[in-house]
C-alpha cells in the first residue's frame, strides 16, 4: 500500500527515530494487523505523534487568536459599547446636550461601558483549546487502531454466521479449501470483513505458497475477532487430526447461527423495552406535562412563576427533543446490526 502524503511526511520527520520503538511494541503491531490497516508500525507512531503536535498547535492557534492584544477576539469584543449603555446614552445626550464632550467614552456619558467577556468563557477557552482539544486528539489519533480492530471483529463476528453456512454448502459440495476461500474472497459485497481475511489465506496459498495448514494458521493472528480465530483454529485442528471438514463446517455453522439468534434475540428485546419506554415518556408523560404546565401558568403566583417563553420552550423545544432522542437511539442500534 502507497502511502498517502501526509504518512510519507510524518515518517521523514519521525520515521528513523522511532523505528525500534515502534516494532517492540506488540499490541500497536497486533492493532494494524487485526484492523487491516497495512502500514508499518513506526509510520502509525510517526503520523499520531506529528498529528497530535499539530492539533496542538492548531488549539493554541485559536487560544491565541482570542487572547492576543489589541487585535483578539476578547480585546476587540471588550472594545465594543455595550448595546444596553448605548440606548441610554442616546436618552442621555438628548436631554444633557450640554455635557456632551466628544473626547470622552461615549460623550462622556456616566452610563457608558464597553462589553465586558465573562470569566468563564475565558476559562473554557483556555480549557477546551489548551487541554481537553490536545488530550483528545491524542488519545483519538493513538487509538485508531484499536479501535479499527474493535470495528472489523464486530462486522466479523455479524457476517461470520452466514459464511460458515456458504462454506458448509460449498464443503457438501466437494470444494477444495482453497476454493472455498478464493470463492468468499471475491465476494466481499456479500460477505463482508470476511472476505478481506480469506483473500489473504488465498494469497498465502496461491502466491506465497505457503501449505493450506501453514496459512490458516498465519490468519489465526490476523484475525480480529474471537469467533474468526475459533473458527480457523477449529480447521487447524480437524485438517492436523484428519478430520472432516465438511462435518466441521456443519458443526460450525449450527454453532453460529445459534450465537447470531441469541444476538438478534438481544436486539429485538433492547427494541421492545424502547418501545414501551417511548410510550411512557414521549406519549403519555407530554400530555400530562402539557395540562400540568398550562394550569401552572394561569394560577402561578409569586412563589412559582411559569411565564409564556418557558412555557413555549418545553413544549416546542423539550418535547420535540425526547422524540429526536428516541430516533437517534434506535437509528444507532440498527446500524449496529446493518449488514
Amino acid at each position: 500500500m502507497e502511502l498517502t502524503p501526509w504518512q510519507k511526511i510524518c515518517h521523514r520527520i519521525l520515521g528513523r527515530p522511532l523505528k525500534k520503538k515502534a516494532r517492540n511494541d506488540k499490541e500497536l503491531s497486533e492493532n494494524l494487523v487485526k484492523g487491516a490497516m497495512p502500514i508499518m508500525p513506526e509510520v502509525y507512531l510517526a503520523q499520531v505523534i506529528v498529528s497530535s503536535i499539530t492539533i496542538v498547535i492548531f488549539c493554541w492557534a485559536i487560544i491565541a487568536v482570542f487572547f492576543f492584544p489589541v487585535i483578539g477576539v476578547i480585546d476587540w469584543y471588550e472594545s465594543t459599547p455595550d448595546q444596553a449603555s448605548v440606548k441610554s446614552c442616546v436618552i442621555w445626550e438628548y436631554w444633557n446636550s450640554d455635557q456632551v464632550d466628544e473626547t470622552k467614552p461615549g460623550n462622556g456619558c456616566p452610563d457608558f461601558r464597553y462589553n465586558t467577556f465573562p470569566l468563564v468563557g475565558k476559562i473554557l477557552v483556555v480549557i477546551i483549546f489548551g487541554v481537553v482539544g490536545p488530550i483528545a486528539g491524542w488519545k483519538i489519533q493513538k487509538g485508531k487502531a484499536k479501535a479499527e480492530a474493535t470495528r472489523r471483529g464486530k462486522a466479523i463476528e455479524k457476517y461470520l454466521p452466514y459464511a460458515s453456512s456458504y462454506t458448509a454448502a460449498m464443503s457438501a459440495a466437494n470444494a477444495t479449501p482453497s476454493n472455498i476461500f478464493k470463492s468468499l474472497a471475491l465476494n466481499e459485497d456479500i460477505y463482508g470483513e470476511i472476505a478481506y481475511d480469506s483473500s489473504l489465506i488465498y494469497r498465502d496459498i496461491t502466491l506465497l505458497g505457503y501449505d493450506l495448514l501453514t496459512a490458516i494458521k498465519m490468519s489465526v493472528d490476523r484475525a480480529a475477532s474471537h469467533w474468526l480465530t475459533e473458527f480457523f483454529q477449529g480447521m487447524v485442528g480437524t485438517l492436523t487430526s484428519g478430520g472432516s471438514l465438511k462435518l466441521y463446517f456443519l458443526n460450525r455453522a449450527e454453532h453460529y447461527m445459534r450465537e447470531n439468534r441469541t444476538r438478534l434475540g438481544v436486539f429485538l428485546e433492547t427494541l421492545a423495552m424502547m418501545a414501551e419506554s417511548y410510550v411512557v415518556v414521549a406519549v403519555a408523560m407530554p400530555l400530562f406535562l402539557i395540562v400540568m404546565l398550562v394550569i401552572m401558568f394561569w394560577v402561578s403566583g409569586s412563589g412559582a412563576q411559569m411565564t409564556e417563553g418557558m412555557l413555549y420552550g418545553i413544549i416546542l423545544g423539550l418535547i420535540p427533543l425526547i422524540h429526536v432522542a428516541y430516533s437517534f437511539l434506535v437509528w444507532a442500534l440498527s446500524e449496529e446490526q446493518k449488514m
